[in-house]
């Protein structure tokens, strides 16, 4: 009798024999038409049963990775003839539901359809792991390009391999909203969220505000960009930049750690007098729980938004923010692909777009008595 431990080690067996055979063919270690090792050899390389070599092909080749001969061995496969005019266009989200992204896809359709072409939805949800098993999954497509979203843009890129497939396949992409550090000589439209972030704080500088905390996400480049607008901003108006005031949150307690890091400072009695927030999420977050700590906003502390949401606008509440051009963004990153589609990208006009941000001045901050005014042209 087997038992469970046995069987779960050998189903990670194959599994992991599967993986590796897979990264072997998007590496073009293994490229189209070559032989495969024999089931022998693969048995002996790996140190696995030929029963577990044949689960791991039947996985590959269901999949379109591999083909068998009968008498021949296996094969390398083509995966898709990329024809270059199916007109499909791939649109890889970190999350379609997101508050932002309908009206980013609004705007790509409405660039798209014009042209008669067709968008293939993907969603990672901000997970790097799903991103790679989406573009797996579009190089087995014959699509004509990809706008896409990377999934925790700050973090190292460890599938670097497949966007070097889609360059061999000649299959141009553009980057929106955030992009690896390894890629950013590559198309891309974004927001300048340095200068976001800028603006942001110094606009509550202006207003008098010197106690001022800032809650931005750690795991994508606009978090630290924008991050880096607030410090700058500090630092062009003389005030001091408090570590114990700035908290930095990931995708995975986004509902939760913003709340209560806030809820925690003013009731340990942290002096604050403002709150630059990462985006309107965050700052509605940020608006409930210093209201569940007894402060009011903006009577007592002042509270600022990022990215001019529906949340911003309520019952006669409207949130202090950044403008984020949803869907003129996704009109921009459409045109940009069209634009490499029929040009290439040696003969595009402009391959990155840097959006200027503009502030919605709304009712969630008030004046303090004290100005200060930076002196500098940081930004």
């Amino acid at each position: 009798m087997m038992l469970n431990g046995d069987v779960q080690q050998r189903q990670l067996k194959y599994f992991q024999l599967m993986e590796d055979l897979k990264s072997k063919i998007l590496n073009s270690e293994f490229k189209s038409g070559d032989k495969l090792p024999s089931e022998n050899e693969l048995s002996a390389k790996y140190h696995v049963s030929r029963q577990t070599v044949r689960k791991a092909l039947a996985i590959l080749e269901n999949a379109g990775y591999i083909y068998a001969e009968h008498g021949r061995g296996t094969f390398c496969s083509d995966m898709v003839h990329h024809s270059h005019h199916s007109k499909n266009i791939a649109v890889v989200a970190t999350y379609l539901s997101d508050y932002i992204f309908p009206r980013v896809i609004q705007g790509i359709d409405t660039a798209l359809t014009k042209e008669g072409y067709s968008i293939i939805l993907k969603n990672t949800r901000n997970s790097r792991g799903q991103e790679a098993k989406c573009l797996e999954e579009l190089l087995q497509k014959d699509i004509d390009g990809i706008i896409i979203e990377p999934s925790k843009s700050q973090i190292y890129c460890r599938h670097l391999n497949l966007y070097q497939k889609l360059d061999e396949y000649k299959i141009p992409y553009v980057f929106i909203q955030g992009c690896f550090a390894q890629m950013r000589d590559k198309p891309q439209v974004l927001m300048d969220d340095c200068k976001g972030g800028f603006m942001i704080t110094n606009y509550l500088i202006e207003n008098g505000h010197k106690h001022i905390a800032g809650i931005f996400k750690a795991d994508d480049i606009q978090g630290q960009n924008r991050h880096k607008g607030y410090a700058m901003a500090l630092q062009d108006a003389g005030l001091f930049y408090d570590p114990d005031k700035v908290v930095w949150f990931h995708t995975e307690d986004r509902k939760i750690h913003p709340y209560e890091s806030i809820f925690q400072m003013v009731q340990n009695n942290h002096i604050i007098d403002a709150v630059v927030c990462y985006n309107d999420q965050i700052a509605m977050r940020v608006i409930e729980a210093l209201h569940d700590a007894g402060f009011k906003v903006p009577d007592d502390i002042s509270v600022t938004g990022y990215d001019n949401s529906y949340m911003a606008n309520s019952g006669g509440f409207q949130l202090t923010t950044i403008v984020h051009p949803q869907e003129k963004l996704g009109e921009m990153a459409a045109e940009l692909l069209l634009d490499l589609i029929q040009n290439g990208e040696d003969m595009a006009k402009n391959q990155k777009i840097l959006i200027e941000p503009e502030i919605v001045e709304g009712n969630s901050c008030k004046k303090t008595t004290c100005n200060y005014k930076h002196t500098s042209n940081t930004i």
